[in-house]
């Protein structure tokens, strides 16, 4: 995908997000502020989510969407249903909080913490840069990987983990997965689900859907079916993906996060590696620490 093509699905999703009549941000622990313009690195507003029973909270109203969850998907290949990731005590999961909800957006407004959340696609070295630089400063990152990139490069998957890291699922080929049917939606998150499980012994926690900001009903029914009860969106876009430059980077980004919030980040562009010291320097002058999007939402 060109930069301008990912540049111009990002742009309609957002537009298509406000445009479905949000009046509140949804965060960990069912919290809500009101929402915010729409800036090229600051927060977005954002179709307000049910809180998930599942986690202790109470069932809310859900935007009005396009497409109606499908009466049936299927067959899923990965756990029919599951309010937590495959049990593995290695790969041990804090609890989220109370009310968590379907689509998280960002944490508590009120702990000095953020989640630095990073596409897992491109060469492995600038990843293990990335890795490196993360643990050298005490920050621990949450990495939603693309399926196809484990098939690649399957021993990244194990390095994430043993980093102390978390994993989650960002599709099997990231593609449009708002514009695929439920069957093609389920498979793209189930063949990825089975690529964790097989390498790590757990699907994850988290589900991204790809080239897009928030997911439709259908996209969080089908992320459902195949186990997870979470999806992953963002507050904080600093769009490394066009490669800005490092300096430019981490001026966007220390610019716009705050307390709770979810920063979308790229493993694969250099001028990420490079921008991240620089990066977890700042977050750290201002009290801010670096945790998974896990430890964010208990």
């Amino acid at each position: 995908m060109t930069v301008d093509r990912r540049t111009l699905l990002r742009a309609g999703a957002r537009i298509a997000g406000l445009a479905a009549g949000a009046a509140t941000l949804t965060a960990c622990g069912g919290e809500r502020a009101a929402p915010s313009a729409p800036s090229p690195a600051g927060s977005l507003a954002a179709r307000p989510r049910p809180a998930d029973p599942a986690d202790g909270g109470s069932p809310g109203a859900t935007a009005p969407s396009a497409t109606a969850p499908p009466a049936s998907g299927p067959a899923a290949s990965g756990p029919a249903t599951a309010a937590e990731p495959t049990a593995n005590p290695a790969l041990a999961l804090p609890p989220l909080a109370a009310g968590t909800p379907e689509e998280v957006i960002n944490g508590s407004r009120s702990r000095p913490q953020v989640a630095l959340t990073f596409h897992g696609q491109g060469d492995p070295a600038i990843a293990e840069r990335v890795l490196q630089t993360a643990e050298q400063h005490g920050a621990r990152l949450t990495v939603l990987v693309v399926g196809s990139w484990l098939d690649e490069q399957p021993q990244v998957a194990r390095r994430i983990l043993d980093g102390g890291h978390e994993l989650g699922n960002h599709t099997q080929n990231h593609l449009n997965i708002s514009a695929l049917s439920a069957a093609r939606i389920h498979a793209e998150i189930a063949e990825c689900a089975d690529r964790l499980e097989h390498l790590t012994g757990s699907i994850g926690r988290w589900f991204r859907p790809s080239a897009t900001q928030y997911a439709t009903a259908t996209v969080r029914e089908q992320a459902k079916l195949v186990g997870y009860q979470h999806c992953l969106s963002f507050d904080v876009d600093p769009i490394d993906y066009a490669d800005p430059g490092a300096d430019r980077l981490q001026r966007r980004l220390l610019g716009a996060v705050r307390n709770g919030s979810v920063v979308a980040l790229h493993l694969g562009h250099q001028g990420t590696a490079d921008a991240m010291p620089g990066i977890l320097a700042g977050l750290a002058e201002r009290g801010l620490g670096a945790v998974t999007a896990s430890q964010l939402c208990s």
